[in-house]
């Protein structure tokens, strides 16, 4: 169950990219139940009209990866959530590069494009909200990650100018860092983390992807969009420009 911590986003349109699964579908989940409609977007067509029916909401099938064509498509939002992503566990060496350009294509590039589209229509309507899917990779690094951890880094410089750009016109911009969470971006990279490392799948999440954090624990999809939530409602009008970390107190060493 997602909570909407009393918000409501009744006129509100949202669009959410990576919504077919995971943190993308629960923050689509709790932006429809505040009120909002929601543009389901992914990939994954099948799985964003899977969501977008469950929820009421909009599928959009997208290859957000495909900059020439986002470059040319027209958005309107209140809300952009982005949360696109995907990850590749390699060592530099082994790193190929056209992943890399690919991840960030996807988890910086395509960003820059949305918020470019919908800020107009902010800018005209005086008010508007873009969370950013962050990650503590954004702020720490991890070896093996090369590419994921450059594009969140990019990410949080990518949100903070957009918040001094839009703050003069109601609009704000914020990250969300969580660590490890119940996804299926998570559970596909065992496999390579066990390999990197050495270790039996087995014990990736408790020798890897916990040892940093003081809660040991996966965090789950629908925290992170009930602060997503929060950063849409009316007490976090003054909150822009700001990373909000969701780590279990990995970044607290």
């Amino acid at each position: 169950m997602v909570a909407t911590t009393g918000t409501d986003l009744g006129s509100r349109t949202a669009l959410v990219t990576g919504a077919a699964s995971g943190i993308g579908a629960a923050c689509a989940q709790a932006l429809a139940g505040a009120g909002a409609h929601v543009v389901v977007a992914d990939r994954d067509a099948a799985g964003a009209a899977r969501v977008a029916s469950r929820i009421g909401g909009e599928p959009l099938a997208i290859d957000l990866a495909d900059l020439d064509a986002l470059a040319e498509r027209a958005f309107d939002a209140d809300i952009l959530v982005n949360n696109a992503g995907i990850q590749t566990v390699a060592p530099i060496v082994e790193f190929d590069p056209v992943m890399f350009r690919r991840m960030m294509d996807l988890m910086v590039t395509a960003p820059f494009l949305l918020i470019r589209a919908v800020l107009p229509g902010m800018y005209q309507r005086g008010w508007g909200r873009i969370v950013n899917i962050g990650s503590v990779h954004g702020l720490r690094a991890s070896e093996y990650k090369v590419a994921y951890v450059t594009a969140k880094h990019a990410l949080e410089g990518l949100s903070k100018v957009t918040a001094l750009e839009g703050a003069a016109h109601g609009v704000t911009s914020n990250c969300i860092n969580p660590g490890y969470v119940r996804t299926p971006l998570v559970e596909r990279q065992i496999a390579d983390q066990a390999r990197v490392h050495g270790i039996p799948e087995s014990e990736v999440v408790e020798k890897v992807m916990l040892t940093e954090s003081a809660i040991k624990r996966l965090l789950e999809p629908g925290e992170i969009a009930d602060l997503a939530m929060w950063l849409c409602g009316p007490t976090a009008s003054a909150v822009t420009g700001t990373s909000h970390v969701m780590d279990g107190g990995w970044s607290a060493r």
